[in-house]
């Protein structure tokens, strides 16, 4: 007979001796509005159970508003799931990691709402559920004695105490029969009006339904979602005071799109739209992500959205939508398959694939090799048509003769190639660093660097003559675009006093013309060339020319520096950042007199002795 030890039948489980610690942790990872998401999954599995139709419905408990002493707005939900006994709240919501629903790793944790909400409702989350006509309740709570989260203890009427009690039908909202749950959310303190949006809150008016329509996707089939919009109106007013549909995304997005499609990427499918370009953009934007924006998506919820600001618009950009980004929505649904298992962080925060991030940059450089033609044509007839030719054209005449210096010279790896590619060059702008007389010490590691060669011994065995080779001549100057408000090619808040953004993937540099640096100088050539139309158009052009070469120029010479030893990816990128990018055009005296000397040779004489000091 076996020895129980060996079988590990007498494991002691492991048990969380500070659970208000760990609940109050893993709360900080959440977003403020995560509780919505959680509390509303909550009651989809839970109307999804009951096999019937359902309602989701967002309110102000209006029973504790009217009855309290000095009434405060409590925000609750209600939904017509197929509700809890007092036991199954018991043990379902005052343990952790415990659900009705079955638990895996890429549904339901059973942790979410207790994260999400019990850490930010410390005087309570007070559960009403119906079963079988029968309701039962429970409170719970942060207890400031102890420092732990648990069910509040009740004195039933004949005495006797229990975590939960039975409740009278006269608490029951009108939405529910024989079966479903409210849950009303107290806050921190019973002051608290819980109906106030949190702070940083997109549409505060409208924040729930907000939410809810930018986080899902769209709902199941035969249930529908409702949040309360004008509360602070009387309720008798009818037209203000009401409950708003929730949708989510899918049914904005078919009422507002003249195009839509999919693109197959290797492990998922990017859903696309172009919405038709209508006020409903702008002024829908208080309940629903109604402009350009873009998302990872997985079971019907969005993920990751990014609907404003240099995010959105960097992160469409990298896909290739260069201009027209503000009427482009793009989706991402990943596969998921025993080679890529989806999950979301605990926190439901982000998507992950086989525990890392989404591979966002492989998903644009895959959407951009297949690009719609409908969204090309888009971008196409978005494009700004200010492009100077002859400008570009002078900047390349100038630079050519000096490309020599920016030590360019690139080999692309190839079986059939007649060259070798030495190593050294794998270091551009100067030779490789030496330590010591020889390049190795003892037992072949070189001398000097912490943790020996790359590849230990086997660096042993590297191909001495390198790999095979042919010789690139790639163009090393961007793409430009000159982008603006005015002619629509940019959107107020994009590169906002920023002077430029290089898109590295597609060697693509935008530069802002509205940027104050850049208006300034135009400004000043004004005033001391004259302000007629030929002179300004001339004066806007030569301005122009001469700070896109500055920015050409370094976009040029740090590329130089890619896949040096020095210099990764991720340098690179900060060092032909927005902001580095930025820094770069802040001098102003030589463009002064550089611009000044061309606007002579073209315009004459200036009318004015103005120093270049007066513009620095």
């Amino acid at each position: 007979m076996r020895n129980s030890a060996m079988t590990g039948s007498a494991t002691l489980p492991m048990n969380v001796s500070n659970i208000g610690f760990l609940l109050n942790r893993l709360g900080q990872d959440c977003h403020p509005l995560q509780f919505l998401r959680e509390l509303t999954q909550n009651s989809i599995e839970a109307v999804g159970r009951s096999g019937e139709p359902g309602e989701i419905i967002w309110d102000v408990d209006w029973t504790s508003y009217e009855l309290a002493e000095q009434p405060v707005f409590k925000l609750c939900v209600v939904d017509t799931g197929d509700g809890m006994t007092g036991q199954e709240m018991v043990k379902y919501i005052n343990h952790l990691s415990s659900s009705l629903a079955k638990q895996t790793l890429d549904g339901n944790y059973g942790v979410g709402a207790k994260i999400a909400a019990a850490t930010r409702n410390r005087a309570g989350l007070i559960y009403l559920s119906w079963k079988n006509g029968q309701c039962s309740m429970i409170h719970l709570w942060y207890d400031p004695e102890t420092s732990e989260y648990g069910l509040k203890q009740f004195r039933r009427p004949d005495g006797n105490y229990d975590h939960y009690c039975e409740v009278e039908d006269s608490v029951k909202p009108p939405a529910i029969k024989e079966h479903g749950t409210m849950v009303v959310l107290f806050g921190n303190t019973e002051e608290e009006d819980t109906m106030v949006a949190p702070s940083g809150a997109p549409s505060p008016s409208r924040w729930i339904g907000r939410y809810l329509n930018t986080r899902y996707f769209r709902f199941p089939e035969g249930i529908t979602v409702k949040s309360r919009i004008g509360w602070t109106v009387p309720r008798s007013n009818r037209d203000s005071n009401i409950l708003s549909t929730v949708t989510g995304q899918e049914a904005y997005l078919k009422a507002h799109a003249e195009a839509s499609g999919t693109v197959k990427l290797r492990a998922a499918i990017a859903h696309w739209w172009i919405l038709r370009d209508e006020d409903a953009i702008s002024q829908n934007s208080g309940y629903i992500a109604s402009g350009g924006h873009i998302a990872a998506m997985y079971k019907d919820e969005l993920y990751e959205m990014k609907v404003s600001g240099r995010g959105r618009t960097a992160l469409l950009q990298n896909f290739g939508v260069v201009f027209g980004y503000a009427r482009v929505v793009i989706y991402v649904e990943p596969a998921s398959d025993e080679a890529n298992l989806v999950t979301s962080n605990t926190a439901r925060t982000a998507l992950m694939i086989n525990q890392e991030p989404v591979p966002w940059d492989d998903w644009a450089a895959e959407f951009r090799e297949s690009m719609p033609v409908e969204i090309t044509n888009l971008i196409e007839n978005s494009a700004p048509s200010n492009l100077d030719q002859n400008s570009s054209k002078s900047i390349r005449d100038r630079l050519k003769q000096l490309l020599d210096l920016y030590n360019i010279s690139r080999y692309r790896p190839s079986v059939n190639g007649r060259e070798k590619i030495d190593d050294g060059l794998l270091t551009r702008g100067g030779s490789p660093g030496k330590n010591g007389s020889s390049p190795t010490g003892e037992g072949g590691t070189r001398s000097g660097e912490r943790g020996g060669t790359a590849g230990g011994v086997y660096s042993a065995f590297l191909k001495p003559d390198g790999q095979n080779g042919s010789a690139v001549k790639a163009d090393p100057f961007p793409q430009v675009d000159w982008i603006s408000i005015a002619d629509g090619s940019r959107t107020t808040g994009d590169l906002e006093d920023r002077a430029a953004r290089f898109l590295q993937d597609q060697n693509r540099l935008l530069i802002n013309a509205d940027f104050r640096v850049f208006t300034d100088m135009v400004k000043r050539m004004e005033k001391e060339f004259g302000e007629s139309p030929a002179a300004k158009d001339t004066i806007v052009k030569t301005v122009k020319a001469w700070f896109e070469q500055s920015l050409v120029e370094v976009v040029i010479g740090a590329r130089s520096l890619e896949h040096s030893k020095e210099w990764p990816v991720d340098a690179l990128g900060r060092a032909l950042s927005d902001e580095a990018l930025t820094a770069v055009v802040l001098p102003r005296y030589h463009v002064y007199y550089n611009v000044k000397r061309e606007l002579g040779a073209k315009l004459g004489k200036a009318t004015t002795t103005n120093q270049a000091q007066e513009v620095l």
